[in-house]
């Protein structure tokens, strides 16, 4: 389905949690912050439900998020529900990886093959400084089983922050080199105060000017149910690098995304406070064309551009967590 500005919107990020086995101070950074009750947390046949509306509107790529999506019981049995589901092309998942290990082999006999995992930094003492967590190995455990078991494409999501990890850019990149990954830099959002916020932040056309020592570039092409990133792929690498700018350089006339939130509410932009309920309507017994009748509502919502400036404000007021990373 377009939107009023032609833009194509065919892809779903659906947040099943908003609880996590890390605590990133980037996506938690409220102390006062309360996880929702399980009761306001939408069940698996309840996004189900929202997904099939979804896809009478076109939508044709789902993304399973969280929280971090692997601690929620059943996962698996709501991915192998999603595959099945006519009219959808493509189930992607979206992990931290703590988990992924020992839930890689059933995930991808649910039919599971988009994975993205998130991780900033390859250093184990970083990794608790960021995370809070010692989880590091783990980390890289499911890492290495997704690509021994074949998923594909596998991406590593890797936040760029300033004085904190930007020191790692080549490590990171190299891991494209070597392995056929796709290594995704992401500018930090302000989604802390923004004084901090500024602190780290990092333009990616800073990030892409250090990566410039890798040599020439192939620039690779846009598929339709595609995500932000930008894509290219060094001469010799096996894998791909992709920068995605979310704050220098807004991809907003090409965005094709909607949000679900753990507590069902549809968000036709990120940086907007702009939420449409979908969860009370469906547990009031609202039906499929009504359901696809407030994914309309949200597609016809979505900003030409973002706020004047982006602010902490539309971030904060929710943590990344509770949104859907």
């Amino acid at each position: 389905m377009k939107d009023n500005y032609s833009r194509e919107i065919n892809y779903l990020r659906l947040s099943i949690t908003d609880r996590c086995n890390l605590a990133c101070f980037y996506c938690q950074p409220r102390r006062d912050w309360q996880k929702l009750p399980a009761s306001e947390i939408m069940q698996y046949e309840e996004l189900l439900q929202a997904a099939r509306a979804a896809i009478t509107v076109g939508i044709r790529k789902i993304r399973v998020t969280g929280g971090e999506p692997l601690v929620r019981r059943g996962v698996v049995d709501f991915v192998r529900a999603l595959h099945r589901l006519p009219g959808l092309e493509k189930v992607c998942l979206t992990t931290n990886g703590v988990l992924l290990a020992d839930m890689a082999r059933d995930l991808y006999a649910a039919g599971l093959r988009h994975l993205n995992l998130s991780l900033d930094t390859l250093n184990p003492e970083r990794f608790r400084t960021i995370t809070g967590r010692d989880h590091f190995a783990q980390v890289l455990a499911g890492l290495w089983r997704a690509l021994e078991l074949g998923f594909h494409p596998v991406k590593v999501n890797c936040v760029v922050l300033k004085d904190i990890n930007d020191d790692e850019l080549l490590d990171f990149a190299r891991l494209a080199r070597d392995l056929p990954l796709q290594v995704r830099f992401i500018e930090f959002m302000p989604t802390i105060s923004e004084e901090r916020w500024a602190r780290h932040f990092l333009p990616m056309s800073e990030v892409r000017r250090r990566l410039a020592v890798l040599g020439e570039m192939q620039t690779l092409g846009r598929r339709p149910t595609s995500g932000p990133a930008h894509l290219v792929r060094p001469a010799g690498f096996q894998g791909e690098l992709g920068f995605i700018n979310p704050v220098s350089q807004h991809h907003c006339s090409t965005c094709n995304r909607l949000r679900l939130t753990a507590s069902g509410r549809l968000r036709p932009c990120l940086f907007s406070q702009r939420e449409i309920d979908l969860k009370g309507p469906l547990r009031q017994g609202a039906s499929l064309a009504d359901l696809a009748r407030l994914f309309e509502q949200a597609v016809k919502a979505k900003p030409s551009l973002p706020e004047p400036r982006i602010s902490t404000e539309a971030l904060s007021s929710c943590p990344m967590v509770g949104i859907g990373g």
